[in-house]
C-alpha cells in the first residue's frame, strides 16, 4: 500500500478539501435527528406555529445542505479516483514495456494484462469508496455514539455493548481477505492466458476443429476462476449478515430496553424516537466499514501485485567502460548463455563482422539462431564472454542509442490497426517520402499502391485483412525506413516466393549498402550469397564460413542445401 500512497501524496490537498466538505455535509446529518428530538420535546409543545416552521425550515436546509454537499464531495472523489488510477495504469505499463525479457518472462504477459486491468480497478474502486464512505462513515458511527451517550447513556451504553463483536468478526474475517484475493487473481491471470492463446490462434482452432477442446480447457480455467471466487465470496460475505444479525439485536436490546425506561418514567418517547434515527445511522455506518473492510482485501491484493511489478528494478543496466580500438562492426567473444540457469542455449559463439558485411545463420528449431539476436539486441544479458559493436560493450551503450542502431523484422513481429503509412512510420515521424522508399527496397510498393486509398489504407488488428508475405513486405518497410546501422531479420522472408525474395535480397544489397545485415533463416537460398554463415545446433556452431566453404566442411549444411532442391537453384 504505501506504493499507492505515494502515487495519492500529489491529490492530497484536493483530497483534503474534499475529506472538509464530506465532514461538513455529515455533520449535518448527524444533527437532524437531534433537531427532529427538540421540535417534538420543545416546539411542538409550545404550539407556536412559528417556531414550528423555522425549526422544520432547519431541518429541510440541514438536508438540503447535506445533500449538495455529499454530491459535491462525491464528484471530486470521483475526479481524484480517476486521475490517480490514470497515473498508475500509466506507470504500470510504461514499467511494463521497460521489463527486460527473463523479468517479462518471470511474470507472465497474461499476469501483466490483468494486472493493468483487473487490479487497477480494484484499487481505483478502494480509493473512490474511501473517499465517499471513508470519512463518513466513523463520523456517523462516532458522532453518532458520542450523541446518543449524551441523550441517554444508558440506552447508548446497550447499543455499544453490541459493538466489540462486530469489530471482532470483522477483523478475523478480513485477515484472510488478502491472500484469499490473491488467489483469485492468479485465476484471473489463468483465464486471460487462455483466452489470449485462444485469440491469437483462433484461425488454426477453427481449421483443425478444434472448437470443442478449446472450449473445455477454457472451461477449466474458468471454474477454478469460479471455485476461488466463491470460497472469497463465501468468506467474505459472511460479514455483512453478521453484522446485521448483531446489529438487530442491538435493536431488540434498545426497543426493550427503551419501552421499561419510558413506562417508568426515566426518559421520553422523544428520546426513544431520535436514538433510534441515531441507531439507524450507526448501523449503516458499520455497514460502510464492512464493505470497507471487503474492498480494502481486495484492494491490498491488487496493490501488492501493481507494487511488484512498479518496484521491479531494471535488470538491464549501463556500465561504465572504455572502447576497445577495432576495425570490426559487430564481435561475439566466446558467448555463452542459458535462460534458466541450467542448460546453456548458446556454447562459445565467437565470430566478426565487417561494416556493411552480411551474416547468415541457419539451424533447426530449438539451434539457438534468435537468441543470438535477442542477445545482441540486450533483450538477456550474457552468462560468459563479450558481444562489441565498434569495439564497446554493448553493456556500456545506453538503451536509446543501442536500439536506434537497429532495424529488425522479428519471428512474430506485429503490425497494429492503422493506415500502412503509419505502421511503417511506427510514431517515428518519418516523411511520406521515405515510407516510400523504403516500401520500395522491401518489393511492398506494387501492391499497396493498388489499393484504392494506397498508403492510407488500414489494416485491421493484426493485419489479417493481408497476406502473409504482404505483411512480411510491410514489416521489412518498416525495419529498412530509417536505413540502420544494423538490420535484422529473422525469418523475414519465409512467405516471400523465390523471386520476390531474390529481389528483395538484390534492393537491400543496393540500397543499404553501408548496413550490416543479419538474416535468420530456414532457405539456404535466403542466406547463400552471405559473407558469412552459421550453422548452429543445440546451441554450438557446427559450421561457419561462406556459402562454398560449408558445403566442403559441414556435411548438415550441404545436407539442408541438397534437400532444398540443390541450395543453388536460385541466383
Amino acid at each position: 500500500m504505501k506504493t499507492l500512497l505515494r502515487y495519492l501524496k500529489p491529490f492530497r490537498k484536493r483530497m483534503g478539501f474534499g475529506f472538509l466538505v464530506k465532514l461538513t455535509a455529515t455533520l449535518l446529518e448527524l444533527m437532524l435527528p437531534y433537531i427532529l428530538s427538540h421540535i417534538l420535546k420543545n416546539v411542538v409543545s409550545s404550539q407556536n406555529v412559528s417556531k414550528i416552521l423555522l425549526w422544520g425550515g432547519l431541518m429541510v436546509v440541514c438536508a438540503g445542505c447535506a445533500c449538495l454537499f455529499n454530491i459535491i464531495a462525491n464528484r471530486m472523489a470521483a475526479r481524484v479516483s480517476r486521475n490517480f488510477t490514470e497515473q498508475i495504469r500509466k506507470d504500470l505499463f510504461r514499467h511494463t514495456l521497460s521489463l527486460s525479457e527473463a523479468q517479462t518472462d518471470k511474470f507472465s504477459i497474461p499476469s501483466l494484462e490483468s494486472r493493468i486491468t483487473t487490479d487497477t480497478y480494484h484499487v481505483h474502486n478502494f480509493v473512490s469508496m474511501m473517499q465517499r464512505m471513508g470519512v463518513r462513515a466513523p463520523i456517523l458511527l462516532m458522532g453518532g455514539i458520542m450523541i446518543t451517550l449524551i441523550m441517554d447513556s444508558f440506552l447508548a451504553l446497550v447499543m455499544i455493548a453490541i459493538l466489540p463483536f462486530i469489530f471482532v468478526t470483522v477483523y478475523f474475517l478480513s485477515k484472510n481477505g488478502r491472500a484469499l484475493y490473491t488467489k483469485v487473481q492468479q485465476s484471473v491471470d489463468g483465464m486471460v492466458r487462455v483466452v489470449r492463446e485462444d485469440a491469437q490462434g483462433i484461425r488454426v482452432i477453427k481449421a483443425l476443429s478444434k472448437n470443442d477442446y478449446e472450449n473445455r480447457r477454457y472451461d477449466k480455467v474458468n471454474k477454478q476462476l469460479s471455485r476461488d471466487e466463491r470460497k472469497a465470496g463465501t468468506i467474505m460475505g459472511i460479514i455483512n449478515p453478521v453484522m446485521t444479525l448483531l446489529m438487530n439485536f442491538g435493536i431488540t436490546a434498545v426497543v426493550a430496553m427503551s419501552a421499561s425506561r419510558v413506562s417508568n418514567g426515566t426518559s421520553d418517547p422523544e428520546t426513544v424516537i431520535a436514538f433510534m434515527q441515531y441507531f439507524t445511522l450507526i448501523s449503516m455506518a458499520m455497514m460502510s466499514v464492512s464493505r470497507i473492510f471487503v474492498m480494502y482485501t481486495k484492494c491490498a491484493a491488487s496493490a501488492n501485485r501493481i507494487a511488484e511489478v512498479l518496484n521491479t528494478p531494471s535488470e538491464i543496466e549501463v556500465t561504465e567502460g572504455e572502447t576497445i580500438p577495432t576495425d570490426k562492426h559487430i564481435e561475439f567473444k566466446n558467448v555463452r548463455f542459458s535462460y534458466l540457469g541450467k542448460k546453456n542455449q548458446l556454447n562459445d559463439l565467437s565470430f566478426a563482422l565487417n561494416k556493411g558485411d552480411s551474416l547468415g545463420i541457419i539451424g533447426a528449431t530449438g539451434s539457438g539462431k534468435t537468441t543470438v539476436i535477442k542477445l545482441l539486441l540486450r533483450f538477456y544479458d550474457i552468462k560468459q564472454g563479450e558481444i562489441l559493436i565498434n569495439g564497446r560493450n554493448i553493456k556500456t551503450i545506453p538503451k536509446k542509442e543501442l536500439t536506434d542502431m537497429f532495424g529488425i523484422v522479428l519471428q512474430n513481429d506485429f503490425l497494429y490497426a492503422d493506415t500502412i503509412e503509419e505502421n511503417i512510420d511506427f510514431g517515428r515521424g518519418l516523411s511520406i517520402e521515405q515510407i516510400t522508399e523504403a516500401a520500395k527496397i522491401a518489393q511492398a510498393n506494387d501492391f499497396i499502391v493498388s489499393f484504392p486509398d494506397g498508403y492510407g489504407h488500414r489494416l485491421s488488428s493484426k493485419a489479417t485483412n493481408v497476406s502473409g508475405g504482404q505483411k512480411q513486405r510491410i514489416l521489412l518497410s518498416r525495419a529498412v525506413a530509417t536505413r540502420p546501422e544494423i538490420l535484422i531479420l529473422d525469418d523475414s522472408s519465409s512467405a516471400l516466393d523465390y523471386k520476390t525474395d531474390a529481389n528483395l535480397r538484390q534492393a537491400l544489397k543496393d540500397n543499404l549498402t553501408d548496413s550490416t545485415v543479419i538474416t535468420i533463416a530456414q532457405r539456404v537460398s535466403s542466406i547463400k550469397h552471405c559473407d558469412l554463415i552459421i550453422v548452429l545446433d543445440h546451441g554450438n556452431v557446427i559450421g561457419m564460413g561462406t556459402h562454398d566453404e560449408l558445403l566442403d566442411s559441414c556435411a548438415e549444411y550441404k545436407e539442408i542445401s541438397d534437400s532444398q532442391m540443390g541450395g543453388d537453384f536460385v541466383d
